[in-house]
């Protein structure tokens, strides 16, 4: 078998791929405690950890070398992502990046895009919307690109939309393409919405291994917690209420890790073969983030739902970061599409 085939069947990670992840669980143990999250949940956004995570390349790496990019793959960005949701990091960088990767294939791509010193968004709504939408870095995005049509245009703003609360702790606006000061119509025909749908496909591969990280760290957390507390003269992690929860989490990380990293490769190398990969990763992560925060706030009891409980602030995420494009049954209607246009062809 060689070693394209064998690719195809095995998504472990290369030395590469270890050291990249560890860089980036460093850069943000180091940045990113639960205070600077608690800090940011006004406005949804940290100015400051943003720019180290630009000086880090974060941005620049998602993009090809041919506009000053570092060519990484959709697996490489899964590794970040990943670590974005491990912390809670209230910075917009899927947003962002998929923006810019859309932006470059259109051809419109700018140097300060690529650094990320000017801010990139894009609607992620699967459903195409009319009129005002919420967006999930409406209100700090420098750029926003939207579908109009056959269309896709991009609006500025001379002022920046009011953030929305929302429990994502997002900072999300509303966007109204028809109040912009500027709009760009940059490509338009069936090539530009497949290219746009292609961008829908990468923010949902990398939501869904954000909230892989996201269920790691709550299935971390609540085992810690499980492991200290004891009732009848044994640990709460030995009674099988607990026990086996924590052991669905440990499955749920183990397969959305997998799906993902499986989905990325395709997507990258194989594009027509498996489409629905990316969406089947999203959907299955957007279910089951939730049910796995909701227990390990379930496993803490009454600390589990204080304010101070970082628990907590885990789970208001796992529930809000996958709503940012709506509601993920359009995407299962998606997969549904994909799975019987495939069926129906043969």
């Amino acid at each position: 078998m060689d070693r394209f085939e064998l690719r195809r069947l095995d998504y472990s990670l290369t030395e590469d791929h270890q050291a990249l992840q560890a860089a980036y669980k460093q850069f943000f143990s180091t940045h990113c405690g639960i205070e600077t999250v608690r800090a940011a949940e006004e406005s949804g956004f940290d100015k400051n950890l943003w720019e180290r995570l630009c000086a880090m390349g974060a941005t620049t790496m998602a993009l090809p070398e041919s506009v000053g990019g570092d060519g990484a793959t959709l697996v490489d960005l899964t590794l970040v992502a990943e670590e974005i949701g491990r912390s809670l990091a209230p910075v917009p960088w899927i947003d962002h990046v998929c923006a810019a990767r859309l932006l470059e294939r259109l051809g419109a791509v700018d140097t300060d895009v690529v650094s990320g010193s000017r801010l990139a968004a894009f609607d992620p709504h699967q459903d195409t919307v009319v009129g005002p939408r919420l967006l999930p870095t409406g209100s700090i995005a420098d750029a926003i690109l939207i579908r109009d049509g056959s269309d896709i245009v991009r609006l500025t703003f001379d002022t920046r939309p009011t953030t929305v609360d929302n429990i994502g702790r997002l900072p999300m606006a509303w966007i109204d393409p028809a109040a912009a000061d500027s709009r760009t119509v940059l490509a338009s025909g069936t090539g530009a919405l497949a290219e746009y749908q292609r961008a829908l496909d990468e923010w949902r591969l990398l939501t869904a291994s954000a909230l892989v990280g996201m269920v790691e760290q709550t299935m971390t957390i609540a085992a810690e917690f499980a492991k200290t507390r004891y009732t009848l003269g044994v640990p709460i992690g030995t009674l099988q209420a607990i026990s086996h929860p924590l052991a669905n989490m440990a499955i749920t990380v183990a397969s959305g890790r997998n799906l993902a990293y499986r989905a990325g490769w395709f997507m990258d190398n194989e594009p027509d073969e498996r489409p629905e990969l990316a969406a089947s990763a999203f959907v299955f992560m957007a279910e089951e983030a939730a049910k796995a925060a909701t227990m390990a706030v379930h496993i803490q009891g009454g600390l589990g739902v204080s304010a101070e409980a970082a628990a907590t602030a885990y789970l208001v995420r796992a529930r809000g970061w996958p709503l940012a494009g709506g509601d993920p049954g359009a995407t299962a209607c998606r997969i549904g599409d994909i799975v019987a246009a495939r069926e129906t062809a043969y």
